[in-house]
């Protein structure tokens, strides 16, 4: 399997294509955990075996994409010889730091390794009737769900566009998700010249972006974050929060482009 070299980091590829600690663990003091993502196909695995409540080894067994196995490989060199308490700590966005960051679909889909690593930790507690301390597990910000989100997924609400070409004439709204969202509004300018981006941040913070934007003719919202998805059978508008004015406003749109929890394809 490749993945493609322009979107991943040095340390991703590194860890996809010479994957430390593969295997299984087996024996006294051992625990697996296990997770899965049914809309990648993401399966993962983690081993490990506890010495002095101590991570002393730990192997991991994934079938997926090669986010998903770079980001296995990583948290075994994470997780080796920390106390549990610490291993509990560790968390995805850790994961994604240590391997010089992941695309932000990949963030959601297939960076699960923490996930199975607490998993594994919570099962040798269990099987040794130990309870876990909840200040000790580590937590995720919890994805944001627009009102009228779900309603319109399919119907206007995109969490990807594999092709742009699907949105031309339309008025489309892009969620500031980061670079690949900038780069997307971008090329969706070929095929419609009715695109906004929205942003929390001040002109001043995403000076850049915006003149690249700007550029490529994209209305720019500053200081603004997305309330509510409106509509009948599909969408129609959205309603707006000003940050700067403390107010709401109606804008009319056919899309809303919200790249989270998607996975781009890899051969």
């Amino acid at each position: 399997m490749d993945v493609k070299p322009t979107a991943y980091s040095a340390r991703v590829l590194d860890h996809f294509q010479n994957p430390r600690n593969v295997g299984v663990l087996e024996g006294e003091n051992v625990a697996v955990g296990k997770v899965g993502n049914p809309v990648c196909g993401d399966l993962m695995e983690i081993f490990i075996k506890v010495v002095d409540d101590r991570i002393a080894d730990i192997k991991f067994r994934t079938f997926g994409c090669g986010s998903a196995i770079a980001t296995s490989s990583m948290i075994t060199e994470m997780a080796k010889g920390k106390t549990l308490d610490e291993a509990m700590k560790i968390t995805r966005q850790d994961v994604a730091t240590e391997l010089e960051g992941l695309p932000p679909r990949k963030m959601h889909c297939s960076n699960l390794a923490a996930d199975a690593l607490h998993a594994a930790i919570q099962n040798y507690r269990a099987s040794r009737g130990e309870t876990i301390p909840m200040e000790s597990v580590a937590t995720e910000p919890e994805t944001k769900v627009f009102v009228g989100e779900e309603a319109f997924i399919g119907k206007g609400v995109f969490y990807s566009v594999d092709d742009p070409a699907l949105l031309k004439d339309q008025r489309v709204l892009v969620l500031d998700s980061g670079p690949t969202s900038a780069i997307l509004s971008q090329d969706l300018m070929n095929y419609t010249d009715r695109v906004i981006f929205l942003t929390s941040d001040t002109p001043d913070d995403a000076a850049k972006t915006a003149e690249l934007l700007k550029q490529a003719g994209v209305k720019v919202l500053f200081q603004s974050r997305l309330k509510e998805i409106k509509g009948h059978d599909e969408v129609e508008k959205v309603l707006i929060h000003d940050l700067a004015e403390n107010d709401d406003y109606e804008l009319v749109v056919d899309a809303v482009v919200i790249l989270r929890g998607a996975c781009d394809a890899e051969g």
